[in-house]
């Protein structure tokens, strides 16, 4: 084999290394970002760090949908940090908020174990 063969191969060998490395970053993993029209998923990816497993937390489910929907879409500013941030900047839309706050409702009134 020449020489300028095997340069050549390895040059085209480093190239389609640096593609696939530049595909691997550009592309996101799956599951690497939940999107709104699964409340389910979103909720674990959004907010199960703040509100808990069974939104036990920060989440008053005798609120009306309304004033849930405000506080998904426009963020809440809490008595004590962390405040609720805002989702409608982030692109979720008032009926995934609304069926974001129905799933916490449903956490919430799902009993331990279920």
């Amino acid at each position: 084999m020449k020489l300028t063969s095997i340069v050549q191969r390895i040059g085209l060998a480093t190239a389609a290394a640096a593609i696939f490395t530049a595909v691997l970053i550009a592309v996101p993993t799956a599951g690497a970002t939940q999107e709104p029209t699964d409340p389910a998923a979103y909720y674990k990816a959004k907010c199960f760090a703040c509100h808990g497993a069974k939104a036990e937390k920060k989440f008053d489910a005798t609120l009306p949908e309304e004033q849930m929907v405000e506080a998904i879409l426009k963020g809440k500013k809490a008595e004590k940090p962390p405040n609720m941030p805002s989702f409608e900047a982030k692109g979720v839309t008032a009926d995934q908020a609304k069926a974001l706050a129905g799933y916490m409702k449903h956490l919430k009134e799902t009993p331990a174990g279920n």
